[in-house]
């Protein structure tokens, strides 16, 4: 067998593993927006990294954590009458959401071991691999410090702390689409090509949802539910509300939602311009450019649906959903045209 097909066998597995881990990274993105949107995160006050892996099994254990959270500010200001088994209900979306994120820890640590001691692991990579692993880690201890957040004084988590751990969870997803990425298909350097636009757009994206996280945050998507207008102007009132006036664009409903808007519209132009610089590139970036802007048109439209509609859980699910799949494609494009180096 010749050196370079040798080397593709090799690190095909490798790269399928860091797939799936990407893909389970995605769904963890959408099991968390459900797990925002259902208010479910405040139903689990104790972090038990080791043995939080059961739930209640028992009904002693089930009153246990319920009169737990019933000490908590979110059921006393906002849940108050709560039931036993409307509990169970958000104590379980949040379970899950936690239990999934072992579940990633799982299945990143021991085939990694597994390729280590195979000596399967590429050269160059094993650096990047620990420092996922570290990234993993870091992302559980911030989960925590979200959540903390909410447990003193407020209903909800604070909307900084879950910008910061969605952007971790999106930091996350790209560095292991982009590893993969250069195990199947190393990129070349394409001069002429708009590798600078790729990665401005990649940018973008990755503040666009930022933002959306602080609209998540500030349960921001329940006002102004009008489009292309925010009930009737193009600019909100109060949108300098605050002071000082750069609070706005963190703790504002209307400006935060005003900003994701045209963050989304900025983000679209973006794609739309790398597309038409891709139409001459390799046949798969050119490709993944077309894929890049047909999410775009169908994220924009998911945005707007939801909005509309007064975020419905499946909507706004799907948008989450999107804007993984959109930074997903985006890595694709960068990757090709910018190259492994």
């Amino acid at each position: 067998m010749s050196e370079p097909r040798q080397a593709a066998k090799n690190t095909m597995p490798v790269a399928t593993w860091l797939f799936f881990c990407a893909a389970m990274v995605m769904a963890m993105m959408v099991i968390g927006a459900i797990t925002r949107l259902t208010e479910s995160g405040l139903s689990m006050v104790e972090w038990r990294p080791l043995i939080g892996i059961l739930p209640p099994l028992a009904e002693a254990e089930w009153n246990r954590v319920f009169a737990l959270y019933r000490e908590t500010s979110q059921y006393r200001l906002a849940n108050t009458g709560m039931e036993l088994a409307q509990f169970k209900t958000i104590f379980w979306w949040e379970y899950i959401h936690r239990l999934w994120g072992r579940m990633i820890g799982l299945v990143f640590a021991l085939p990694f071991v597994f390729f280590a001691m195979r000596g399967m692991v590429p050269r160059g990579l094993s650096g990047h691999l620990v420092a996922l692993f570290v990234l993993g880690g870091a992302q559980g201890l911030i989960g925590w410090w979200m959540v903390k957040s909410g447990l003193v004084a407020r209903t909800d988590v604070s909307q900084y702390r879950l910008a910061v751990h969605l952007g971790l969870a999106f930091a996350i997803l790209g560095y292991l689409l982009w590893l993969a990425l250069n195990l199947v298909a190393p990129g070349r350097a394409a001069p002429g090509h708009p590798r600078g636009l790729a990665l401005a757009t990649l940018a973008i994206i990755f503040v666009t949802a930022l933002a959306g996280g602080l609209v998540a945050g500030l349960n921001a998507g329940l006002d102004y539910n009008t489009w292309p207008s925010m009930d009737g102007g193009w600019l909100p009132d109060g949108v300098l509300a605050l002071s000082p006036w750069w609070l706005n664009a963190f703790e504002n409903a209307a400006t935060v939602q005003f900003d994701h808007r045209m963050l989304a519209y900025a983000t679209t132009i973006c794609i739309a311009g790398l597309w038409w610089r891709c139409r001459d590139a390799s046949p798969p970036t050119a490709m993944a450019a077309t894929a890049l802007a047909a999410m775009a048109v169908a994220q924009l439209g998911l945005g707007v649906a939801t909005l509309l509609l007064v975020v419905p859980l499946p909507l706004a699910a799907l948008h989450q959903a999107g804007a993984a799949m959109l930074f997903g494609l985006a890595i694709w494009v960068a990757q090709s045209l910018c190259g492994s180096k």
